[in-house]
C-alpha cells in the first residue's frame, strides 16, 4: 500500500517518531542527521528535507524549514499533522544583548512576532512562547555538554536585509532581547494553538547586532566562520540531548529537568 504524503513537505502522514529537530538548512538537516543512529532520508521537497533515525534510543525526526516564518510554519503544520508532538528548532541568530559572544548558544524564553505570517493567524496580542520543559530541558543539556549559553526573548523578524523602514533595535535592545532571527515565533504560536512542546536553541553568528538591523550595515555579516562552525556542532547535540529528556521525562523524576 503507499503511504500518503503530505502536500508541501512530502512527509509521511503516518509513521514518523514524536519529536523532532528542525533547522532552516537542508545541508545542516543532513549534518545533524548524520549524528543519529539508523538515519534514514524520508523525503526531500523544496527546501524541506526529513530523517528519521534514532538519537540514544530516542527515535526522532530531522527536518528543515527554509529561510523565513511563512515557508517554515507550512514545515511545522505538516509535522503536527503526521503526529509530531514535539519540535524544537536550532537555527542562527545574530546576538542583541552585550555580553553574547559569537558561537555561543541562546536558549529562547519567548519570541517578539515580527515573523510576517503568524499576524495573518491570529492578533498580535497572542504571545508566543516556549514550553516551559522545553526551555529546562535545553538548559540541561547545555549545562552537560559545557556548552556556553544564555536565555531570553528573542526577536522573529521576517526581513533578512535592511529597508527603508526605521527598526526598533534601540527599544529592544534596552529592553534586554538576547538575539535576533527568522523563524522562532512562527513555531511557537503554531505549536500553542495545536497543543505541541516546543522551543528553540540559537547559536549566535553575528555578535554586532547593531550591523544586522541597522540600516546602513550589511556587509560586515559573515556566518560561515569555524567559530560558528564549532558553535552550530555543540548545538546540535544540545538540541538532540533535549529532544532525549523531552522523550524520557515521564519516566523520570520532575526535579531531573532543572
Amino acid at each position: 500500500m503507499t503511504t500518503e504524503l503530505l502536500p508541501i513537505t512530502r512527509v509521511p502522514r503516518t509513521g514518523l517518531p514524536s519529536h523532532a529537530v528542525v533547522v532552516g538548512d537542508p545541508a545542516r538537516a543532513a549534518e545533524v542527521a548524520g549524528l543519529l543512529d539508523d538515519a534514514k532520508e524520508v523525503s526531500h521537497h523544496r527546501e524541506y528535507r526529513t530523517f528519521t533515525g534514532t538519537w540514544k534510543g530516542t527515535p526522532l525526526v530531522v527536518s528543515s524549514h527554509g529561510v523565513g516564518g511563512p515557508g517554515a510554519i507550512l514545515l511545522f503544520q505538516e509535522l503536527a499533522d503526521a503526529g509530531v508532538r514535539t519540535i524544537l528548532r536550532l537555527g542562527t541568530a545574530g546576538a542583541i544583548r552585550t555580553g553574547i559572544l559569537d558561537g555561543d548558544l541562546v536558549i529562547a524564553d519567548a519570541a517578539v512576532r515580527d515573523d510576517g505570517v503568524t499576524q495573518q493567524l491570529l492578533p498580535p496580542e497572542y504571545p508566543a512562547f516556549c514550553a516551559p520543559e522545553a526551555v529546562l530541558a535545553l538548559r540541561r543539556a547545555a549545562v552537560e555538554a559545557g556548552a556556553p549559553y544564555h536565555r531570553g526573548v528573542v526577536w522573529t523578524r521576517a526581513a533578512f536585509q535592511p529597508g527603508f523602514v526605521t527598526l526598533p533595535a534601540a527599544a529592544y535592545t534596552r529592553a534586554g532581547i538576547a538575539a535576533i532571527e527568522m523563524e522562532l515565533s512562527a513555531l511557537l504560536v503554531l505549536a500553542s494553538t495545536r497543543g505541541l512542546v516546543a522551543g528553540g536553541v540559537l547559536v549566535i553568528d553575528g555578535a554586532n547586532a547593531d550591523e544586522l538591523v541597522d540600516e546602513e550595515a550589511t556587509g560586515g555579516y559573515n556566518p560561515h566562520r569555524e567559530v560558528v562552525a564549532d558553535g552550530v556542532a555543540l548545538g546540535s547535540r544540545v538540541a538532540l540531548d533535549a529532544v532525549h529528556l523531552l522523550a524520557n521525562e515521564s519516566t523520570e523524576s520532575p526535579e531531573t529537568i532543572k
